[in-house]
């Protein structure tokens, strides 16, 4: 049996045009990537991402556009199913009121557990493709800057 799994994730840019990106770490690999997470049975794209973004940043959003959705064969890194990631651009809703690291990986003030997420803005014109892990993430975001005016 072949799996899928249905990731969206959002590109949230502030006014400072700096983007908001996760750096992760679990099963102890790290890698660093744009907030989201998998689709839940039952949910759409935009539920999902929104349910993400409270759950992970204590933030509402707003969906302004669809990005990119895969195009590629994607096995995920963490088990045997295909990746199929579908990326937007987001606003905040309300203010931003999670913690904001200045380090990537900067784990230094969480609680130790399996699975740690820490959250810090990057300067739109500083993130490179090589800043992220994940191939998917990296083509979402050269696509972005290809196609959107900040």
């Amino acid at each position: 049996m072949f799996l899928f799994n249905v990731r969206v994730y959002g590109i949230l840019t502030t006014a400072d045009n700096e983007v908001l990106i996760s750096d992760e770490q679990t099963q102890r690999v790290s890698f660093t990537k744009f907030p989201g997470g998998g689709l839940e049975y039952g949910e759409g794209l935009i539920e999902a991402l929104k349910r993400e973004f409270l759950e992970e940043c204590q933030l509402e959003i707003d969906v302004l556009q669809h990005i990119y959705t895969t195009d590629f064969y994607e096995k995920s890194s963490f088990n045997e199913s295909q990746i199929l990631s579908i990326y937007y651009q987001v606003k905040a809703l309300s203010p931003i009121t999670f913690d904001i690291k200045k380090s990537p990986f900067d784990f230094s003030k969480e609680k130790q557990q399996e699975k740690m997420e820490v959250f810090r803005f990057v300067p739109v014109q500083e993130l490179t493709e090589a800043d992220l892990t994940f191939k998917t993430d990296k083509v979402a975001w050269k696509n972005f800057l290809e196609h959107i005016k900040i």
